[in-house]
């Protein structure tokens, strides 16, 4: 999703957030090498129709290096997932992390129709996935250690379905676009306008089947109050969160859940702030080493590529 005109209405430029690590620190070795290879396990890249209600959809599972069972991150896109983080990706693969990515009904060529309502459905859908001891891959997952992570529109995803689940491992949010509180607080007009500006389908992109900025702009006002992430801060307490922010005004929104989830009892939240944009284009490396420094502090996290 690009800089929301709906965030700047509602709440102005970003805040700065205190910052997850100095720069002094040495960058995480699975961003500059290869792990020395394992020939008898190595890793791998599996694409599959992963089912979701009553349909499937297209993912690809990055599987790590290593025998048995690894932690898994969940790696949600955003609006409409031109930028999917696939570098993260495989900096999060060769530290020993399985990752999960996938694009959702109606999106890229998967099946069914595009709307907020089934990105959230196919995010909780992924989950099970995860979880479930059937599936071809499951010797590759470890059902206990799953990270939803996600990048604006991905951000409300993974904060929606954190906050649904408490069983989960940890959840980070880069830049996340709740849609209860910026696109769903703001005017139809406008919050049909904000959509149309990532999308693009008046120029003539088609990434998200027949949705158009006017139909998902009334389903996030229609589910404002439904979707404010805030309210689900008492279950994203019950796992650590790690909450970056950048300066495309979704900031304030974001701090506003971090604060609502330090409230709780137990809260462990993390902040880290970048001086760039929306998709961190000349913060790569760092936006990477800040999240590769805050899962290897989960416990159960792998020692490394």
């Amino acid at each position: 999703m690009r800089p929301c005109a709906a965030a700047v209405f509602i709440a102005g430029l970003a805040l700065a957030s205190l910052p997850l690590a100095s720069r002094a620190e040495p960058v995480p070795a699975a961003l500059v090498a290869d792990p020395v290879q394992d020939r008898v396990h190595p890793s791998g890249l599996e694409a599959f129709a992963l089912p979701t209600h009553g349909t499937k959809i297209n993912a690809v599972l990055y599987t790590a290096a290593g025998a048995g069972a690894h932690p898994t991150v969940l790696l949600l896109h955003g609006l409409p997932g031109n930028e999917q983080n696939l570098d993260l990706a495989r900096a999060l693969q060769r530290e020993g992390w399985n990752v999960l990515t996938l694009h959702y009904r109606g999106s890229w060529g998967s099946r069914g129709d595009y709307t907020f309502t089934h990105c959230i459905e196919d995010a909780q859908a992924a989950v099970a996935w995860l979880r479930d001891p059937n599936t071809p891959l499951a010797s590759h997952i470890d059902p206990a250690k799953i990270v939803v992570m996600g990048h604006s529109l991905g951000g409300f995803l993974a904060g929606y379905t954190a906050g649904h689940d408490p069983a989960l491992m940890g959840t980070v949010l880069i830049s996340a676009a709740d849609l209860g509180t910026t696109i769903g607080a703001a005017p139809r007009a406008m919050a049909a306008k904000v959509v149309e500006s990532n999308i693009l389908n008046e120029t003539g992109m088609r990434t998200l089947g027949n949705a158009t900025g006017e139909s998902l702009g009334n389903e996030a006002v229609d589910n404002a109050k439904a979707w404010a992430l805030a309210q689900f801060a008492p279950t994203l307490a019950l796992h650590p969160l790690l909450v970056i922010t950048s300066d495309d005004g979704l900031g304030p929104a974001d701090e506003a859940l971090a604060k609502a989830v330090e409230a709780q009892s137990g809260a462990e939240v993390t902040r880290a702030h970048f001086t760039t944009d929306h998709s961190y284009n000349d913060q790569r490396i760092a936006l990477e080493a800040a999240i590769l420094r805050w899962l290897e502090n989960l416990p159960g996290a792998p020692a490394g590529g």
